[in-house]
């Protein structure tokens, strides 16, 4: 299998969706985030691992 880098898009939203989820969780409670930083932690990593496997993501 062959990894390619993900596109600018999906690095900068995965990127904000860790952000989020961790200023939410130890900075200031952010309410949609509030009780779901793990999701979104997970979702975040789940876009950087789509956006290396599958090519043009």
């Amino acid at each position: 299998m062959r990894i390619s880098a993900p596109t600018r898009e999906v690095f900068w939203i995965a990127t904000f969706l860790a952000a989020v989820a961790l200023i939410s969780r130890y900075i200031t409670s952010i309410p949609i985030v509030s009780g779901n930083e793990f999701l979104f932690l997970a979702l975040a990593f789940i876009l950087l691992w789509l956006g290396n496997v599958l090519k043009g993501f």
